[in-house]
């Protein structure tokens, strides 16, 4: 009988640790970002392929192990024949990761986003995107390894102080989870409260009443290349679409 204990106490210590080790947290979800950083030396090219043809890609670079650095640029109506509609500017994305991620503690990052989802509108007074861009930003995220493999939650919270001309100028909070189910394949899900695109407040949130929440399948088609296929705002208003936002994102992550 104390053999069998023994063997019990081995076995569930083992899982603990396994289960409680760090794990290189993503750099981001599908819109939101985690506390993960580039290394040094590394670069992502990414392309966005959104809806009415949009496409935006961008450039990020691993300036040092905590400290990563990029820009992005694109155009609504890209893919189609209707007139370009040319984002206004390059976007900026920086990321500084303060604390790393320990076996106790999450890691914690810092960063300013730019870059919204969607078209820009600049014909009208509004002069945001269609979902806008994080803005400044703190994140923190926690990695576990499991018998799938990562399994990691993410959480922040965002201002964003360029895209205010709606009047709308609220903090706003957003949260999510990965999990691979083997080496090749990654399940995502994301919310993004919107607390600054609507009128709720962090006094009122809840997930049924707005804000977007988004999924997706994460391929890694060979080392280093990445596919993505997102569903985003699968809470959608049925009075403005009738549908959700079918996304591609390609992912190619390389070193100098």
């Amino acid at each position: 009988m104390k053999v069998i204990n023994s063997l019990i106490f081995i076995v569930f210590f083992l899982f603990q640790t396994i289960w409680s080790q760090s794990y290189p947290p993503p750099t981001n979800l599908i819109t939101i970002p985690s506390a993960g950083t580039l290394v040094r030396g590394s670069y992502a090219l990414q392309m966005r392929v959104q809806k009415a043809g949009g496409l935006t890609t961008s450039l990020t670079v691993g300036i040092t192990d905590r400290f990563q650095f990029g820009l992005s640029f694109g155009s609504a109506n890209l893919i189609g024949d209707d007139s370009l509609i040319w984002h206004p500017r390059p976007e900026a994305n920086l990321k500084y990761r303060l604390i790393d991620e320990t076996e106790s503690l999450p890691g914690l990052a810092i960063g300013l986003d730019t870059q919204g989802q969607g078209r820009f509108h600049s014909a009208d007074s509004l002069m945001r995107y269609d979902i806008k861009a994080m803005g400044m930003y703190i994140s923190t995220s926690k990695n576990w390894i499991t018998p799938l493999g990562n399994l990691g939650f993410h959480l922040g919270s965002n201002y964003n102080f360029t895209e205010i001309n709606d009047g709308d100028d609220d903090i706003n909070y957003f949260f999510g989870f990965d999990v691979e189910f083997n080496p090749e394949l990654s399940f995502i899900v994301e919310y993004n409260a919107a607390l600054n695109e609507n009128d709720m407040t962090a006094k009122n949130l809840a997930i049924n009443r707005g804000g977007y929440l988004n999924a997706a399948i994460r391929w890694t088609f060979v080392e280093h290349l990445h596919i993505e296929m997102n569903a985003n705002n699968l809470l959608f208003d049925g009075d403005r679409v009738d549908y959700f936002n079918r996304e591609l994102k390609i992912t190619y992550i390389e070193y100098f």
